[in-house]
């Protein structure tokens, strides 16, 4: 996976985690790495972290954070149809190419 460039999930979209642990899981993207191929969901995979107190304002203790995971584990969920989904591609009229909803059609908002 250290050569893959693109995602099929971006920043902010909805996903389902499909295998491992985390296995039907909904959370929103918060970051996505593509040389990694990697992405960071909410409350999915949450690990802890020991960190040493660094002055008044930042204490010490353990930190629980999420760590990321591959972008092969989870799934676009299609707000319209409220389904995990494959992502097609399409091009519009004008021009510009958009993510669209196997199941259903509807475009994702890009």
């Amino acid at each position: 996976m250290a050569g893959r460039s693109k995602l099929h999930v971006r920043k902010g979209d909805l996903v389902e985690v499909i295998s491992g642990k985390y296995k039907n899981v909904r959370g929103k993207v918060i970051a996505a790495f593509p040389k990694q191929g990697k992405v960071i969901v909410e409350k999915v995979n949450i690990v802890a972290r020991h960190q040493k107190p660094r002055g008044i304002n930042q204490p010490g203790g353990i930190i629980r954070t999420e760590a990321p995971i591959y972008a092969s584990k989870v799934m676009l969920v299609c707000t319209k149809c409220n389904q995990r989904t494959r992502v097609g591609h399409k091009i519009l009229e004008d021009g510009t190419k958009v993510r669209v909803c196997k199941k259903c059609g509807e475009t994702f908002n890009d």
